[in-house]
């Protein structure tokens, strides 16, 4: 004679069922865990991103994280006998706290830096020996006090010139020409011997501006320059950059045997060459609308530069996106919305999402 299975028992084993099943699909359900095979996937932030919905959609989806600004020379350094640490470490300790990897941005970059690095007492230019002092005394104060909490550092950023000039003319160069280039690297190697040094920029899709930061490059390396990667930062539009360009700088860099890590994502909604610039787009009264057509060519441009990226996954050591969604990002300007991320204002995936992980 059969017996009926326990009816009570039968609810608790789909329960337990259900509950194993959610359990999984929420360890597999963040962009870090798709890509767990390939590479890490991060995100710029700043201190309002670690409390509330923002620290839920980072911790869910991110396994890197790198400060938006806070580790710029102006906000961290303002004064040359005073740091601002606080947003900084809080940013670390975050990372720290939940085993998120720590990506530094950025040592020197002629933005966002200080008028004071420049002037002596008396307000003229300073010498370049003075100059390259307090790059020196800059960059090991901030490398030492993250030593072993920070994985890898931009260390320099932007110098190649968007014209026909090798180096852009900023007063670093002016005053120090080459020289700073060389020695930041070999300080922040000083300060931190076993974090990954990075030269990072934009537009290195653009032939010309990527053959003059190989050869760059290329010379440091002979000279024994401790670089171990290069940073592209990846800010794009659903008209740039091609399958073409994109590959061949993977490949061009990958060949000097440095890193990929594609620093700054994001893909601006108007057409034209991303860079380092903001594209405003067009004026009237749907300037600030995500249209059907906006969502299908972004949605096309993710999905081919993440393919592209899955194809070299043995070049590239880091994704980054730059801001964490479409409520806020850089490319925001004068009202003018821009909706470069993979999540909405609401913090939901996009379609775009879909096509970066149906892989």
């Amino acid at each position: 004679m059969s017996r009926k299975p326990n009816k009570l028992l039968v609810i608790l084993l789909f329960l337990f069922l259900g509950i194993l099943t959610l359990s999984a699909y929420k360890r597999a359900n963040g962009l870090k865990d798709y890509y767990k095979n390939y590479f890490p996937i991060g995100v710029a932030v700043k201190p309002s991103d670690l409390n509330n919905q923002e620290k839920s959609l980072i911790l869910a989806h991110f396994n890197s994280i790198t400060a938006e600004n806070a580790m710029k020379m102006g906000p961290i350094h303002p004064f040359e006998n005073r740091f601002f640490w606080q947003i900084a470490d809080s940013i670390v300790q975050f990372g720290l706290n939940n085993k998120i990897k720590v990506r530094g941005h950025c040592l020197i970059w002629h933005a966002q830096t200080p008028r004071w690095l420049f002037k002596d007492s008396t307000g003229n230019q300073v010498t370049k020996e003075i100059l390259l002092s307090r790059i020196k005394n800059h960059i090991n104060t901030v490398v030492s006090r993250y030593r072993g909490k920070i994985y890898a550092w931009d260390v320099v950023n932007e110098v190649i010139a968007d014209d026909t000039s090798t180096f852009r003319k900023s007063q670093l160069y002016n005053i120090a020409g080459e020289e700073f280039i060389e020695q930041a690297f070999r300080d922040a190697h000083a300060a931190d011997p076993k974090a990954l040094l990075f030269y990072n920029d934009y537009n290195t899709e653009n032939p010309i501006k990527r053959d003059k930061i190989y050869r760059m490059l290329k010379k440091l390396l002979a000279k024994g320059v401790p670089i171990h990667g290069v940073g592209l930062q990846a800010h794009w539009s659903i008209s740039n950059p091609t399958r073409s360009e994109l590959e061949k700088s993977i490949e061009l860099f990958s060949s000097l045997g440095l890193q990929i890590q594609f620093t700054e994502l994001d893909v601006s909604v108007y057409s034209g060459r991303q860079g380092g610039q903001m594209i405003t787009g067009e004026k009237g009264v749907n300037a600030a609308v995500f249209t059907p057509e906006m969502e299908q060519q972004q949605l096309e441009k993710y999905k081919m530069v993440f393919e592209v990226f899955r194809k070299h996954k043995k070049n590239i050591t880091g994704v980054t996106f730059w801001n964490l969604s479409d409520r806020y990002s850089w490319l925001d300007a004068r009202g003018r919305k821009n909706f470069p991320l993979l999540f909405d204002a609401d913090l939901k995936p996009k379609k775009a999402y879909y096509e970066v992980t149906k892989f």
